[in-house]
């Protein structure tokens, strides 16, 4: 059976804890977003051209998908 109470508290084996976003995390995700928005068009219409159909998403889900996957790895320890 393994000891929970080691560890438990500062230093290695301290848990996540989650914490809200701040300002500074939605400025970045803002940002990041609306550079992406023109990225996401072309390879939106790319797409569209490729395979003769409407993609299931359009450019401003692949946009917030962008930005929703690069904005928190900035924030990474």
């Amino acid at each position: 059976m393994s000891d929970h109470t080691a560890g438990s508290g500062l230093g290695q084996g301290a848990q996540h804890v989650h914490r809200t976003p701040k300002l500074e995390f939605y400025v970045y995700f803002a940002l990041i977003f609306l550079v992406a928005i023109p990225f996401a068009t072309v390879a939106w219409a790319f797409a569209l051209l490729r395979d003769r159909h409407l993609p299931v998403h359009g450019p401003l889900a692949r946009a917030w998908r962008e930005a929703g996957a690069i904005t928190p790895a900035i924030f990474r320890p």
